[in-house]
């Protein structure tokens, strides 16, 4: 992360409205990886990530101001619910998932990179493992696996392929298919390439005792001792292509360094984030369900204090990884979490209730705004929208209103009104109507649903 504070606030501000504590308080824990990194190591394993507890209604960014900060970073990234996990002992997951979720995602970010870093070798093998595809050499015996022909599921003797004795032709004919190849001449081509099976799940461990991810890695252990399933797929030498890319590039990785970078990528980049924490917050005095809600807590307590999880890619420390926490708090408060957790969350921001005014930012600001996502879809069957200021914010009243009538669910709330305002035009106008959305337009589709509270509850 080179970016400054400003900077990444910037950045944050092309997709997200207003909320700018909490965008300043996610903009300093980011740059405070990065000047961490530049300090000598001994100071450096002394300094702890600060983080964050955004306190505000659904709806308001808190979800998106963290995903998009992880984006900017090109950071592992996950979103857990606290209200998935119970205490060990009850029906629930088990915290420790949360990690492993994020060494995969970091396995998977790392290795996507380096098989772009190998993907030019790996290509001119392809291109001859495809000559030979098309263009077969003398006979050969398939190698068998032992363990195949111990439990019957090959037979002695192997396959042959066709047999070619001249070695001189085998090479001029192989030449002149390489060179249609280069040239695209044989991408509709159809040739057969022996892929493995996937792997069908035969026991994914029990769902909510813990255990998700037994199955998985259990199945992992014993990868290289059971035999690999295959199949032979016709396929286009186009299709084939992609096929054979992944294979000659997962052959040139080093999977045991990826797993090492992927291991340094969680623990130092890595961002969790904690959803609806409000919802496990509880005092001890009250019975019922609130007894797992403190058990959640304080399962999920040496992980943000810093401890070490088994993945699959080998023991992440937990000491460096930015969490991210939010919820609601209608009805509980930050102070009803047990002591220990609140300690762990010194910076806290409120995010504020979106009026009217958001709204009409909302829906035109972003780079990626409600309202230019449907003038480019309905843009793709030639249908013109344009939305005039007025419409613009007759809309952004109207969600507001609701909002204020019924349960505030936010920006989410433009996400309903749009769809009812467009449902017609996507429905029946004709390729290549141009279609103005004034203030007119919104009354005459929203304005009794919104005025109506009932209708408004179940429609909007």
């Amino acid at each position: 992360m080179v970016l400054t504070p400003k900077e990444i606030v910037a950045e944050l501000d092309r997709y997200i409205v207003g909320q700018e504590d909490a965008k300043r308080a996610v903009a300093i824990a980011m740059r405070n990886r990065y000047r961490r990194q530049q300090l000598p190591s001994e100071l450096r394993e002394e300094i702890l990530p600060k983080n964050i507890l955004m306190i505000g209604p659904t709806g308001v960014g808190k979800t998106e101001i963290a995903r998009r900060l992880a984006r900017l970073a090109n950071a592992p990234f996950v979103k857990i619910e606290a209200t998935k996990f119970t205490e060990v002992g009850y029906v629930g997951r088990d915290v420790d998932s949360i990690i492993r979720e994020l060494a995969d995602i970091a396995l998977r970010m790392v290795k996507t990179a380096r098989i772009k870093d190998v993907e030019q070798k790996a290509e001119s093998l392809v291109e001859e493992r495809l000559v030979e595809l098309l263009v077969p050499g003398p006979s050969a015996t398939t190698q068998l696996n032992p363990m195949d022909l111990l439990w019957g599921l090959s037979q002695p003797g192997g396959t042959t392929r066709p047999e070619k004795t001249d070695d001189a032709e085998l090479k001029k004919e192989r030449d002149q298919v390489r060179r249609l190849l280069q040239l695209g001449e044989l991408e509709d081509r159809k040739v057969e390439v022996v892929v493995e099976k996937p792997s069908t799940p035969g026991w994914d461990g029990i769902p909510g005792l813990g255990m998700d991810d037994i199955g998985a890695n259990f199945r992992e252990m014993l990868g290289d001792l059971l035999p690999k399933k295959t199949q032979t797929r016709t396929v286009t030498v186009s299709e084939a292509r992609g096929i054979l890319l992944q294979e000659e590039a997962a052959k040139l990785l080093d999977m045991e360094a990826i797993s090492a970078e992927a291991v340094a990528l969680a623990e130092e980049s890595g961002i969790v984030f904690l959803d609806e924490i409000d919802k496990i917050a509880g005092s001890q005095k009250q019975a019922g369900p609130d007894v797992s809600r403190e058990g959640v807590q304080r399962d999920i307590l040496p992980i943000i204090e810093g401890s070490t999880v088994m993945t699959k890619i080998g023991p992440i420390r937990t000491d460096y990884i930015l969490f991210i926490a939010a919820g609601a708090f209608h009805v509980s408060q930050p102070a009803d979490l047990i002591p220990e957790l609140q300690g762990r969350f010194p910076i806290r921001v409120n995010l504020e209730s979106l009026r009217a005014e958001d709204f009409a930012r909302i829906l035109t600001e972003p780079d990626n705004s409600l309202i230019k996502q449907y003038v480019a879809l309905l843009g793709t069957e030639g249908i013109e929208l344009q939305f005039t200021t007025d419409g613009v914010l007759a809309m952004a009243k109207i969600a507001e209103e609701v909002n204020r009538g019924t349960e505030n669910i936010g920006a989410r709330r433009l996400h309903t009104i749009l769809e009812r305002l467009l449902e017609d035009v996507s429905f029946e106008v004709p390729v290549g109507s141009k279609i103005l959305i004034d203030e007119a337009f919104v009354q005459g589709r929203l304005g009794e649903l919104a005025q109506d509270k009932d209708l408004a509850r179940y429609i909007l």
